[in-house]
């Protein structure tokens, strides 16, 4: 079977996970969802899955027209892979088509008889393309659309809509010498001193990722230990650490870092990227709730279990897999994480608490009931530069959301928040 067939038939599999069966992207590649293809397929089926789950009620609205009922489930994501690749890609239609109806022919009994209707359909989806530019972008889950409503508004989530539909550039973090590696890479040096990188590259071939000069982390996730502000010989605890770029860039300050995340598996990610780097941390593999370190820490970093809902530009597959239910008991998560963290703060010693949260009870409110709690806390606003004032909330912690830096491409959603304990 050709490359392109293989992709295609692997991105059909990770959409069958997400739809059918509620699995991340990311649960299903580390279950070896992907495994037995080359580099290149890989990266095709991802892109493609991507692109679906990020177009998915684009590609409904250009299939509706002609369409008397809705097919299998089977069908249907073969269906909008091929709009996508038609409408998005503006791939040549007379490929797409075809393998599209090979793909349904070699499903078996399940899917063959379908091939009839596949290559109509498509046919005439193909002479529509024009329309695709009109269609807006797609609306969030009912559960998580109505929460952000209340908080921001119409017109801004309408705009954060419209930036998950645009996905996401890639961020770096550098050891040192960022306007130089800028330039290096062709980067541009963003305010807050990332770096971003807008064409599609793979990663790993680029000049500095062999000799560990500088990591993968978005812009928004690289100003939780910015807000740290690591000193040299410091004690500085990153809990929930994994896959480590707030680890590497505490230890690249010179800090004493202890890392501690419950996954083995994740915490292996930790160690090969600090292997990768040349940086130090001493690593844990612990529940944060049931750990117990000798002494406390001059400044710790909680980056709290939460929705991820910050991040849906990245991971458009978060829509599809969760909904309301999980949400609440992430909320006593959270709490229970951070009292049991400020309990390991020297005196004069700084937490920062973030989540990747767009949601106001997994960020503002948690600062709020924890001040309530502890009277001796107090809310440092944030001293980092390229920090627009319109992120500083009230209570003095930072609100990112995915609309902002429309200009640049925009940035993950995140809470962030320096807590410091009176000396």
């Amino acid at each position: 079977m050709a490359g392109p067939d293989l992709a295609r038939r692997a991105a059909l599999g990770l959409l069958h996970g997400v739809f059918e069966e509620r699995l991340t992207l990311a649960e299903q590649i580390g279950a070896e969802a992907l495994d037995g293809l080359g580099p290149s397929e890989r990266a095709r089926a991802q892109r493609l899955a991507l692109e679906v789950l990020r177009h998915r009620d684009r590609a409904d609205a250009m299939l509706k027209p002609f369409l008397r009922k809705r097919p299998s489930p089977d069908v249907l994501a073969l269906l909008r892979l091929a709009t996508v690749e038609l409408c998005l890609d503006e791939a040549p239609a007379h490929g797409v088509v075809n393998a599209a109806v090979t793909l349904v022919r070699s499903g078996g009994r399940k899917t063959e008889s379908f091939a009839g209707l596949v290559n109509a359909v498509l046919r005439k989806v193909s002479e529509d393309r024009a329309r695709w530019a009109s269609l807006p972008a797609p609306a969030l889950p009912g559960w998580l659309r109505g929460r952000l409503m209340s908080a921001y508004g119409k017109s801004a989530v309408q705009k954060m809509e419209a930036a998950h539909l645009a996905g996401a550039p890639l961020d770096l973090t550098v050891k040192s010498d960022a306007a130089g590696w800028a330039e290096k890479l062709g980067a541009e040096l963003l305010p807050t001193g990332s770096m971003r990188l807008s064409a599609r590259t793979q990663v790993t071939e680029l000049d500095g990722y062999a000799s560990g000069d500088w990591w993968v982390q978005d812009a928004g996730a690289a100003l939780a230990a910015k807000l740290v502000d690591p000193r040299p010989g410091e004690r500085v605890l990153d809990l929930c650490a994994a896959p480590g770029g707030k680890t590497m860039q505490l230890a690249a300050a010179g800090a004493e870092v202890t890392t501690l995340d419950i996954s083995e598996a994740r915490m292996e990610r930790v160690r090969e990227n600090l292997h990768r780097t040349g940086l130090q941390a001493d690593c844990v593999v612990a529940d944060a709730l049931e750990w117990q370190p000798e002494g406390g820490f001059d400044a710790i970093l909680l980056d709290a279990p939460c929705s991820a809902t910050g991040t849906i530009r990245r991971h458009p597959d978060l829509p599809f897999v969760k909904d309301a239910t999980g949400i609440k008991p992430l909320f006593a998560l959270q709490e229970a994480m951070l009292d049991r963290a400020l309990g390991w703060l020297n005196p004069g010693g700084r937490l920062v608490y973030c989540t990747c949260s767009l949601l106001p009870e997994e960020g503002e409110a948690q600062v709020k009931s924890a001040l309530e709690r502890h009277p001796d806390l107090v809310v440092k606003g944030p001293d980092c530069a390229g920090i627009e004032p319109d992120w500083v909330t009230p209570e003095g912690g930072l609100r990112l959301r995915p609309d902002h830096w429309p200009e640049r491409g925009g940035i993950d959603g995140f809470y962030l928040a320096r807590i410091e304990r009176r000396a």
